[in-house]
């Protein structure tokens, strides 16, 4: 198939979650919601069950979630539990509502009164100290609670040897995604910000089997392109997520490139594989222990400016020019950790813009005009 052919096949189901939430259902698939982040999929592959992520959505507004929510929820939160009240997610058989931020922590609470507890709810609560043992066996205990209520589910034990598989096919997706990230920056001729977005979100959604199967055969068409003849700019992108089409057409219409990306949704999802040898549970909170440089996981080298350094080398080592951080609102943790990402911007001396948005944005005005006047920047350096 021809790369637009691909890019297509990925637009299609990244634009239609619930077509393929459907359509596995139908095919005798029971599925279950992952709601961000850092919750073992793994798992819920290792049960023959089909994840799902649950990042929000570009197309709803916000009405039943307000009886539940308070208005300071980011709408990533707040649209999660929409799409179940609405019937947009009417199909899955559970949902795992990890419990990273203050805003996630009482979502599981919200799902079972607006759901009537019709609809399986596994609390996950990650440790903050993931490095010390006793965060570790924290960890384990529960990522076994979450094994044991998605056994309920399904119906039947997981095994090790399962999640040994799962964890091979997840870290095969894994590393496609992580080469697919390079091509589309070495080939920003041809895969554009809206294309990019497109492949990364469509792995929410699809089996991982099928999935890399079919980036692998992307990025061999990638590779076998000459060089890319770039006129434009690019940028490092960063924050949770950056799915908007319209948004991104900005990039696109100013000749902006995405070299590499900090985002939540995106690389920062796939950045860390899990061991494939030893015990399979440990593996997995092993995986959690090693995922580094996220404004949500706790630092204790947090006085060095780890995370600001990091971001900022992504920028040099990627080819950027520059970086665009877009800032979800009501996000209390991207808000304090700013000060400090924008000091290691500062002392590396690399450009930067910071656009606020969220799940509901819908004039783009603003955001246009500060990527156009920072593309005209960087383009003059």
């Amino acid at each position: 198939m021809s790369i637009e052919t691909f890019v297509n096949e990925f637009s299609a189901i990244a634009a239609n979650p619930h077509g393929q939430l459907k359509a596995y259902k139908e095919a005798g698939k029971k599925c279950i919601g992952v709601m961000p982040y850092y919750a073992p999929e793994e798992l819920v592959y290792a049960a023959g069950m089909m994840p799902f992520g649950m990042w929000g959505s570009n197309k709803k507004t916000i009405s039943k979630a307000k009886e539940y929510c308070a208005t300071f929820y980011c709408t990533i939160a707040q649209l999660d539990l929409e799409m179940l009240l609405d019937g947009t997610c009417d199909l899955l058989d559970g949902v795992i509502t990890p419990t990273i931020c203050d805003t996630l922590r009482p979502m599981s609470q919200n799902i079972r009164v607006a759901m009537s507890e019709k609809l399986p709810c596994i609390f996950l609560a990650h440790p903050q100290n993931r490095f010390a043992d006793f965060g570790k066996q924290f960890c384990l205990d529960q990522y076994t609670h979450v094994k044991t209520e998605l056994e309920k589910i399904v119906g039947h034990e997981i095994t090790n040897d399962d999640i040994a598989n799962a964890i091979k096919v997840y870290n095969k997706s894994r590393a496609a995604r992580r080469e697919f990230v390079k091509l589309a920056s070495d080939h920003c001729d041809v895969i554009d910000p809206i294309m990019r977005s497109a492949v990364l979100k469509a792995a929410w959604f699809m089996d991982k089997v099928e999935y890399t199967e079919k980036l692998t055969a992307l990025n061999a068409e990638l590779k076998a392109l000459p060089a890319a003849k770039w006129n434009g700019v690019k940028v490092v992108t960063s924050g949770i997520i950056v799915d908007n089409p319209t948004l991104l057409k900005v990039f696109k219409d100013n000749n902006v490139a995405i070299a590499a990306d900090d985002v939540a949704h995106e690389s920062r999802a796939f950045r860390t594989d899990a061991a494939e040898t030893g015990d399979p549970m440990m593996a997995l909170c092993e995986q959690f222990t090693n995922t580094d440089y996220d404004v949500l996981l706790y630092d204790p080298q947090s006085s060095q400016n780890r995370r600001g350094e990091f971001v900022a080398n992504l920028v040099k080592e990627s080819g950027a020019q520059g970086l665009v951080l877009f800032m979800q609102q009501f996000c209390d943790p991207e808000e304090m950790e700013f000060p400090y990402l924008k000091k290691a911007l500062d002392a590396a001396g690399i450009p930067f813009i910071k656009l606020g948005v969220d799940q509901q944005m819908r004039d783009f005005g603003q955001a246009a005009t500060a990527i156009q006047a920072f593309a005209d920047v960087l383009s003059m350096q």
